[in-house]
């Protein structure tokens, strides 16, 4: 919140104090009856930009931001607003450059951990290694610096090290949650007795959920370990119920867009899609459910000499959100008809700008490079129409144990299927059917991979994914594991081991307890 930003004219008070209260709307219909008499206002413009901030209109957030402080709103906390909304709209080449102006000014350790978490995403590790050693210096006290340290080890592969950083975020705060999630979410028998009694204490006195909710998870992944699976299965409950209680999520926006995709795509839309290539690179993207076994193909995939693994880039999604903010501005509008809307002209710059930004985790010029953001396999159209040369491939587990496996994660509110086990099998459903009705109406844009016939023949569906992208077998895909990169998901451990049946059938221990997903799920519950 502008903090530091006294309002000099009696009317924005009320505003400022309807923000504080969490009555975005209202402010902004107070401001913008304000400016009506009060014409650019640079301090109601900036307290309007923080109400479009919160209300998640980032582009008209920016806008707002930027015209007050052309017209002399220069304060530090109406500049890092800017920067962090820049930085919401997954725009780091702009980030970056504000975010280091900032820190210049005021060298803040919570915004100097804003910017090492951007030098990780975009392939600057030395730069984000640098931070973080810094900080752990100067900030030992801290304990968010040794969490993002153990973080960014753990992505790098350095898993001691990390264990390390976690322990000793534990040992200056043990209600800290986050902290024991890192180390629970290793996968290795991590957390002792000792362990769990701390933990307990620590949810005895917690009163925030920030806390709470990943203690859970932690509390649950060592029970797991000690084949106490009842107990084990109430903290995962209980995890999700936190999280699930801090949005308002409805699974059925979602069903409903699916639906309306069945409806009006047909083939002589995907017959008048553009058909060339924009710009440099042809992107392979990995359009599955998280938990699915996107990380192990991606790696597989990118251990081949002419693919390049990315990672999980946030670019689409920010791209079809801004589409969507301009889309909706004259009145409601669904994403699909945003997409049969779309002119070619925009559909060209929209697919520009996504390699423009993609660039920056391209270090080696390869022309196939693969982004597996779980969220793209809903924006599959929205791609296909942007960037015509694109390459989908779907990596598909049994529906319990992909379902099952979402439920056991201490996810963000960037998953929030997850959180019950009705929604998390209401959106396998989801995801089953967009991908039928593609495959109906554009065979062969989507290639398909079963997860557990790749771990049992891995060279057959591996081969048959470098067929559809037109590239020759190379024996190294099978030897990934042996790869050093960096690894920035709850898989990391996993892909640095070689192929196993250890994310096969999962969810038996919980067996008793599952019958809502098998529910949600029907059929697919027997896959």
């Amino acid at each position: 919140m502008l903090n530091g930003t006294v309002p000099s004219h009696p009317g924005l008070y009320r505003p400022k104090e309807l923000i504080a209260d969490g009555k975005y709307e209202l402010a902004a219909q107070s401001l913008i009856e304000f400016l009506r008499h009060n014409h650019d206002n640079p301090q109601a413009l900036a307290l309007l930009g923080e109400a479009a901030n919160r209300l998640g209109a980032l582009g008209q957030a920016e806008h707002f931001l930027r015209k007050a402080i052309k017209l002399g709103a220069r304060e530090f906390d109406i500049r890092h607003m800017l920067a962090s909304v820049i930085n919401q709209q997954a725009r780091p080449a702009l980030a970056i450059p504000m975010f280091e102006e900032l820190l210049e000014e005021r060298p803040d350790p919570n915004t100097r951990l804003v910017l090492a978490s951007i030098y990780e995403k975009t392939a600057q590790q030395d730069k984000s290694r640098e931070i973080f050693r810094d900080l752990a210096d100067t900030h030992a006290n801290n304990p968010q610096v040794w969490i993002s340290y153990g973080h960014s080890l753990r992505a790098d592969g350095m898993v001691q090290d990390a264990v390390a950083a976690y322990r000793r975020a534990i040992a200056i705060d043990d209600g800290f949650g986050d902290a024991w999630w890192g180390l629970a979410s290793i996968k290795s028998r991590i957390l002792v007795d000792e362990d769990i009694a701390t933990m307990r204490t620590a949810l005895a006195m917690a009163a925030d959920d920030r806390h709470r909710a990943p203690l859970h998870f932690a509390m649950a992944r060592a029970f797991h370990d000690h084949a106490e699976y009842e107990e084990a299965f109430a903290h995962y409950k209980i995890g999700n119920q936190i999280r699930a209680a801090s949005l308002n999520y409805n699974p059925a926006e979602l069903t409903e867009e699916i639906r309306e995709i069945e409806l009006r795509i047909d083939q002589a839309f995907m017959r008048g899609l553009p058909k060339d290539p924009v710009g440099e690179g042809t992107p392979i993207f990995v359009v599955s459910l998280p938990r699915s076994g996107s990380t192990l193909l991606e790696q597989m995939l990118g251990s081949h000499s002419q693919i390049e693994p990315v990672g999980e880039l946030p670019y689409i999604p920010a791209i079809l959100r801004g589409f969507m903010e301009m889309a909706t501005r004259r009145g409601k509008m669904t994403v699909p008809q945003a997409i049969t809307a779309m002119s070619p002209e925009q559909a060209s710059d929209f697919g520009r700008e996504y390699l423009e930004r993609a660039n920056l985790h391209r270090r080696f010029g390869k022309q196939l490079f693969i982004d597996k953001l779980p969220h793209n396999w809903s924006n599959i159209l929205f791609i296909r129409k942007i960037l015509p040369q694109a390459r989908f491939i779907d990596i598909r587990r049994s529906g319990m144990d992909c379902c099952f496996s979402n439920f056991t994660q201490s996810f963000t509110s960037a998953h929030p299927a997850s959180f019950t086990l009705e929604d998390v099998g209401r959106s396998y459903v989801d995801n089953v059917r967009l991908h039928t009705h593609l495959d109906l109406v554009s065979p062969g844009m989507v290639h398909h991979i079963d997860y557990r016939k790749l771990v049992e023949n891995p060279q057959e569906q591996i081969g048959s994914a470098l067929q559809y992208l037109d590239i020759g077998w190379e024996d190294a895909v099978l030897d990934f594991h042996k790869l050093d990169r960096v690894v920035r998901t709850p898989s990391s451990e996993q892909v640095r081991r070689p192929l196993n049946r250890d994310g096969i059938a999962i969810w038996k221990p919980y067996s008793q307890w599952l019958g809502p997903l098998r529910d949600a799920l029907g059929s697919f519950a027997e896959g």
